[in-house]
């Protein structure tokens, strides 16, 4: 069921993806660590419910904190949510881990749901579209 939660992430299905990884939780409550939340706050912020992808992201970067994805979608997540200074806090951290705050988000199907991410980064790296 996680799997297919990432995949339907990816094929631009993030509510479908939600329900699949709820479902593998309360199927196995052991697994609500690392990639699952992260995919579902993924999803959430895909989905514009900042709200309700930040405590998902700060857990799973709370449960894996070299999983450089989630940092993105944190900072993204800040961005859009008016948050600046933490968004740019959060792009800081990530520079000391990898130098690409903004990368490539082809691995979204839809391009309202790559601009979303991307936009975010942007203003979390203080850059100009």
């Amino acid at each position: 069921m996680a799997i297919e939660g990432t995949l339907r992430l990816w094929a631009g299905k993030p509510d479908i993806a939600i329900e699949h990884l709820e479902a593998a939780h309360r199927l196995s409550p052991r697994a609500r660590v690392g990639p699952s939340l992260s995919i579902i706050g993924f999803a959430h912020f895909l989905c514009r419910r900042f709200d309700e992808a930040v405590p998902k992201l700060l857990l799973a970067i709370q449960e894996d904190p070299t999983f450089t994805q989630a940092y993105r979608y944190l900072a993204a997540c800040y961005a859009h949510m008016g948050r600046l200074d933490e968004a740019q806090d959060i792009a800081r951290r990530l520079r000391g881990m990898t130098r690409a705050v903004v990368t490539n988000a082809s691995y979204l199907r839809h391009a309202e749901q790559r601009e979303l991410l991307l936009s975010g980064l942007r203003l979390a790296a203080s850059e100009t579209s």
